[in-house]
């Protein structure tokens, strides 16, 4: 029996290559492969970053489906199956969306399918494929070490990608993994962390939970064996960190560069609305930004704009408390209403949804509203959005900010704040109106 992983790809411009900091390894099919008995053959082809061979000799292809590539998602499906080849569609967007995605597939995975992918390669190999697997949310194979040899021959970001954990703790208004795994978070087990680690062939990683601090005394015993490693790191993280001077000690003892925290907004009314009152409960944020930048470690801010709240001057006071904080990083986006979350329910019932499923919508671009906000034209506020980031990857802004990594980082983490941000900076033109699932048929340049 053969296996055939399919990562597809969000979309590209005509001509234009695809988006460097886009091409990420595809953990997914790493924890899969480990999970695939010895005597079944596989094989991976990325749309990112290579053609597909769509006449592949193979029993059974499987892809993985976020929102923003259900559209490729299911082209790629489409053409499989028209060759008699099974398709098996899983991931986030195939949990939140179930009805849709079962329409062009075999069979679907909903919950984490590493409690159902062997039961479902022995059914595929039997003739006996169901059309559905649901594997929960109980996450109770995190455990497991990926396999990565498939990448061996990719040509991906070289940041190792590992999980500490999956949910989160809290259940903000927009969030889809809020949905999926009901606001719970399940830790990972420090030594299947640190042997992932040491497993991966990097020194260099992010961790890709969407809250690293949701149980702060598992974060302080994973500190304590990274330490020796002599590893930098990333994560996703909540201002509440900034509360505990000692477990921000830990972290930068252990290589902690960087922690991703959503800010959201700056407004108060904003927050209560998107479901994150506690964060306004926490102190001054300028005081949370200051202790997290003294420990040592730099913060990769985002925000997100389109609460009913929202003008025009709450993007300048947002840009110019990005700029004042001398953040390693900042992202300024809209709302999007993703599928399953309590957001998309509640603009499709306010008639406020441009379309139903955007994501699958021809006309829809990266960049653009899926939905009419309360002060704007959803245009306005796009380009309103395309305005921040530029204004903060400015050469002069970024110069700045800069230096003040420098001052507080590891002096061998700065060639890394320089090639992320330049990074950035090219692309905030080059994301803004991809075509979403469009123009994927020639080799990424």
């Amino acid at each position: 029996m053969k296996v055939t992983f399919v990562v597809p790809a969000i979309g590209k411009k005509p001509g234009e290559r695809y988006i460097g900091t886009w091409k990420m390894e595809p953990l997914t099919v790493a924890a899969l492969q480990a999970l695939t008995p010895d005597d079944v053959e596989t094989e991976l082809y990325d749309d990112r970053i290579e053609l597909i061979d769509y006449d592949t000799a193979t029993d059974l292809v499987a892809i993985p489906v976020e929102t923003y590539t259900a559209r490729r998602s299911y082209d790629i499906a489409a053409q499989f199956r028209a060759r008699g080849v099974r398709v098996v569609l899983g991931g986030y967007h195939t949990t939140l969306a179930p009805e849709e995605a079962s329409q062009h597939a075999d069979a679907i995975v909903t919950g984490n399918a590493d409690e159902v992918w062997t039961r479902l390669l022995a059914d595929a190999r039997s003739g006996r494929l169901t059309s559905r697997y649901d594997g929960g949310t109980n996450a109770t194979g995190l455990d497991q070490l990926p396999d990565r040899r498939l990448f061996a021959d990719k040509k991906y970001l070289p940041v190792g990608l590992v999980e500490t954990g999956r949910g989160c703790g809290y259940s903000c208004e927009f969030c889809a993994i809020a949905g999926y795994y009901n606001a719970r978070y399940h830790p990972r087990s420090v030594d299947a962390i640190v042997r992932d680690v040491e497993a991966s062939g990097h020194k260099t990683f992010f961790f890709v939970d969407d809250n690293l601090v949701a149980d702060p005394a598992h974060v302080r015993e994973l500190c304590r064996w990274l330490k020796p490693l002599k590893i930098l790191w990333a994560a996703q993280g909540t201002l509440t960190m900034a509360n505990d001077p000692e477990l921000l000690a830990d972290m930068k003892a252990a290589g902690c560069e960087l922690i991703l925290i959503g800010f959201e907004s700056i407004d108060p009314a904003t927050l209560a609305a998107m479901g994150k009152r506690w964060s306004s409960s926490l102190g001054e944020r300028e005081t949370l930004v200051r202790r997290i930048h003294d420990a040592g470690i730099g913060i990769y801010a985002t925000f997100v704009f389109g609460y009913d709240n929202d003008t025009r001057d709450t993007f300048a006071r947002t840009l110019d408390f990005a700029r004042q904080s001398a953040f390693h990083s900042a992202a300024f986006n809209h709302l999007l209403p993703f599928p399953g979350t309590r957001l998309y329910k509640r603009f499709e019932r306010e008639g406020r949804l441009l379309s139903p499923t955007w994501w699958l919508d021809k006309d829809y671009r990266y960049g653009q509203l899926a939905f009419r906000p309360a002060n704007f034209e959803p245009e306005e506020m796009a380009e309103l959005c395309l305005k921040a980031r530029q204004e903060f990857a400015a050469p002069a802004v970024v110069a700045k900010r800069g230096m003040a990594a420098l001052r507080r980082g590891r002096l061998q983490a700065w060639p890394v704040y320089w090639a992320m941000n330049l990074r950035l900076g090219r692309e905030v033109d080059d994301k803004f109106d991809v075509p979403i699932g469009h123009h994927l048929d020639e080799l990424p340049k």
